[in-house]
């Protein structure tokens, strides 16, 4: 059965924002897109930087390192079709932000 693991509060990630977090020892980024919480992988494919620091712009973050691009509802890179990291569930319950990785 998947684990859903709280990682913050809905109001620590108010909308059009992103932050990282530690699920589980993974690095996870997590995004308030309009108010839909979505999360995946937090290392950039190109050279690992944190995507969960990245510029959010609607739907896409922007690696601040080199400025590769990745829908955050589905993990892909715009810049490689098929490529991308991977995408988590996640959830909100009574204001909590959560998220599975198993």
């Amino acid at each position: 059965m998947a684990e859903f693991i709280e990682v913050a509060r809905l109001e620590q990630l108010p909308p059009g924002t992103g932050a990282t977090f530690t699920v589980a020892d993974r690095q996870v980024a997590v995004f308030n897109v309009g108010g839909t919480i979505h999360a995946m992988a937090d290392g950039c494919l190109h050279h690992g930087s944190s995507l969960g620091n990245g510029k959010l712009d609607g739907k896409v973050v922007t690696c601040r390192s080199h400025g590769w691009r990745y829908d955050v509802t589905t993990g892909s890179t715009l810049h490689v079709p098929g490529y991308g990291v991977t995408s988590y569930p996640a959830k909100v319950v009574e204001d909590k932000i959560l998220v599975c990785i198993s």
